[in-house]
């Protein structure tokens, strides 16, 4: 058995608003999926990591699933600076989780809410 290419995917409410939210952190479209000429899932791509959203509804009616708010897992994103990147972010649709703050001995982290509520850690090595 040989398994390869891994990612995750989270399923939205707004397939589009989602995509322009992850493009907004740097994600570049790599595919898309259409049901019938409508857009129902995008792969992103960011440093190697790959990112799946697919519409709620087309998991629904496609797969039987019934896809709930994921808190049992994050995506975590490093950037220079923390307390700028979660401004951004909140400008650009993210709510606050956590504020930034200092933690172990030398990170900055703090946590967002993407449009749908998955939550994405913002975290970086602090300047000594």
């Amino acid at each position: 058995m040989n398994f390869k290419s891994p990612q995750i995917n989270l399923y939205v409410d707004n397939l589009e608003k989602s995509k322009g939210f992850y493009q907004k952190l740097g994600f570049t479209q790599t595919f898309v999926a259409e049901i019938d000429g409508k857009p129902v899932h995008y792969e992103l791509i960011l440093d190697g990591f790959k990112l799946g959203i697919a519409s709620k509804e087309s998991t629904k009616e496609i797969h039987g699933l019934n896809p709930g708010q994921n808190m049992g897992c994050e995506i975590v994103v490093w950037t220079e600076d923390t307390d700028s990147a979660i401004q951004y972010l909140i400008e650009n649709g993210a709510t606050m989780l956590s504020h930034p703050h200092n933690f172990l001995n030398d990170l900055r982290s703090g946590w967002i809410q993407d449009p749908d509520g998955n939550p994405i850690q913002i975290v970086c090595k602090r300047q000594k």
